[in-house]
């Protein structure tokens, strides 16, 4: 009879007790800043974790490959490869490859060697739809780079370079062109580059098969002038493009025809409130998976994230701002699960989760703070059965 007490004891507390955050089912990495204005941050480089779907928590975060400033990550779509762009303050920068260890681990990183950006700042880079080639947006420079992936996952010399031309009327931050990120089109015909420097966002045909990028006709899409545009992201039907401007924070929808690959600006909507006084600064874009809700985060003296409920015609709605949790969210990133909203806060070393609500899109901060030395990206990995995220950039 005790025994029996016993057992029906434990079982309602087990039933009662939280679910634990260690029950992770996906995995994943982020890019950090190791020095600021060449002073250390105390950053490992990339940094692997833990994460948990259901409840929405981080676990077992720490750091796996030595790395100079990286930046910003990108996955192979076989999930076997890792890139960083390796932002380095000295001049040139670089990218490194890494081979992924026990993929449902993301712990073990194998340095596959490192190769030049072909200019200087590289801050974004992505793998083209093929597995075949990676591109690298050089923003000190404005220079885009092409290179071959090599059968073992690391890099070949650099393709081909283009310097991007332009400049804008923000007096030291666009007298050039500064290129700040680099898309591939949906039907991987195009390559899309946000220049922030120029004002535009500049369109490139791509031969997958030659590994060839040539101006498209229309070249380029002129956007509002000293907006700054830095980060871009298909709509779900891939009909829209939105991009944030950096400068003159705010969300420009484009109207995107995939034949001609040409955009046409349909409307421009501020990340931030009409009566904001203060410093500002927009980093990132993040689109629900749903396609119903879009994000974008507010650095500077705002430090919020914006949220956009998409309507019926496609065009965002401001819904309202959240507090990022801390200072400078350079990255925000939805999980693949679409449950949760993460904000890597730069200048305050940490990552503040947030539940989205899934009627209306409202966030909802939860748990407290992860702590991680200028956190800048992050990046989830597919284990089991799940699919690797698609996401923008910081």
């Amino acid at each position: 009879m005790l025994r029996a007490h016993t057992d029906w004891i434990v079982a309602l507390a087990l039933l009662l007790a939280p679910v634990s955050l260690l029950a992770a089912d996906m995995t994943g990495w982020i890019g950090t800043y190791t020095s600021q204005a060449k002073v250390s941050t105390g950053s490992g480089g990339i940094y692997s974790f833990k994460w948990d779907s259901k409840t929405g928590g981080f676990s077992d975060v720490h750091a796996v490959a030595a790395s100079t400033n990286p930046s910003f990550l990108a996955l192979h779509p076989n999930g076997r490869f890792l890139y960083a762009a390796n932002e380095d303050e000295s001049g040139v920068g670089h990218i490194t490859a890494f081979a992924l260890g026990d993929p449902a681990s993301a712990a073990a990183l194998k340095n596959l060697g490192s190769v030049s950006s072909m200019g200087s700042m590289p801050c974004h880079l992505a793998v083209d739809s093929t597995g075949k080639w990676l591109f690298v947006a050089n923003y000190g420079s404005g220079i885009i780079a092409l290179y071959p992936i090599q059968s073992d996952g690391s890099l070949g010399e650099a393709k081909q370079t283009i310097q991007q031309q332009g400049s804008g009327p923000v007096a030291g931050r666009q007298e050039s062109s500064h290129a700040h990120e680099v898309v591939q089109s949906p039907d991987g015909h195009f390559l899309l580059a946000m220049d922030l420097g120029a004002d535009r966002i500049f369109i490139y045909r791509f031969d997958a098969a030659s590994g060839t990028l040539t101006p498209n006709d229309p070249s380029s899409a002129a956007m509002p002038r000293g907006y700054g545009p830095r980060h871009m992201v298909f709509s779900k039907d891939a009909r829209l493009v939105y991009a944030l401007s950096e400068l003159n924070p705010a969300v420009i929808t484009l109207r995107w025809n995939a034949q001609r690959g040409a955009l046409t600006q349909l409307a421009v909507i501020s990340s931030l409130p009409a009566d904001f006084t203060g410093q500002r600064s927009a980093a990132e874009l993040a689109l629900h998976p749903s396609g119903k809700f879009l994000y974008a985060s507010n650095r500077d003296d705002s430090n919020t994230i914006a949220a956009f409920q998409i309507g019926a015609d496609g065009i965002p709605v401001l819904s309202g701002w959240t507090p990022s949790g801390g200072k400078t969210p350079r990255f925000i990133g939805i999980d693949p699960s679409g449950r949760f909203l993460i904000s890597a806060n730069q200048n305050s070393g940490d990552m503040y989760i947030f539940r989205i609500d899934p009627a209306s899109g409202a966030l909802t901060r939860q748990g407290a703070a992860v702590s991680v030395p200028a956190p800048v990206d992050i990046l989830f990995a597919p284990t089991h059965a799940a699919a690797s995220a698609s996401r923008s950039a910081p």
